[in-house]
């Protein structure tokens, strides 16, 4: 005898593939959405349907946006001398939070992991480079997170930075060890940010 009818079934398997969703997360997200008007769910499709044909990837930073550059690299406020280097969109987005960086972001997607096969080519560290050369880039700062990955992944970067013409920083205090940045509140970041050391000096 089937409980839970197909239609729900088939909703609560979806969310399950969400990162950090099991299932009774799950079943209790459907069973909300199924308690909400039709047009709800109707927007919320419409908007999953959408997604992919409204967002890009910056040619830039790499953040995702529905413009090409991004409303952060084209904003003549910014000072694009001074580049936040970060693992993910969503760290950027932390980040912003805090209203205390001007500068602009450079997005890795991902983090160095020999163990997964993700080596400096499957992240956009070449990019980086490109851009430290074709821009007049004064300051580099590593946000990469306080994890065993993110530390690899900016020592890699505090090594490969030395032959650049460029000041290297380092998110300072603030960032607890083995804390994802995506996850610090705004408070610590902006002191992370306020706080950041030259890399001679730590």
């Amino acid at each position: 005898m089937q409980i839970v009818p197909p239609a729900l079934e088939r909703l609560v398997a979806d969310l399950t593939r969400l990162p950090g969703i099991g299932r009774k997360t799950a079943t209790r997200l459907a069973l909300y959405i199924l308690r909400r008007p039709a047009a709800e769910a109707l927007g919320l499709a419409e908007d999953l349907a959408t997604l992919h044909a409204s967002i890009r990837m910056c040619g830039r930073c790499f953040a995702f946006s529905e413009t090409d550059p991004c409303s952060i690299c084209s904003d003549a406020r910014r000072d694009d001398r001074l580049v936040c280097v970060v693992e993910e969109p969503g760290d950027l987005m932390a980040i912003e939070k805090t209203g205390v960086f001007r500068g602009v972001y450079h997005i890795l997607h991902g983090v160095l992991s020999p163990m997964d096969g993700i080596g400096p080519e499957e992240l956009k560290i070449k990019e980086l480079y490109d851009r430290i050369k074709e821009q007049e880039t004064a300051e580099i700062l590593i946000a990469t997170s306080s994890t065993v990955p993110g530390e690899a992944t900016a020592s890699f970067l505090m090594d490969q930075l030395r032959r650049f013409p460029v000041r290297v920083s380092r998110l300072a205090c603030g960032i607890p060890m083995g804390m994802d940045i995506k996850y610090a509140d705004e408070h610590t970041l902006a002191r992370a940010i306020e706080s950041r050391q030259n890399i001679d000096h730590i």
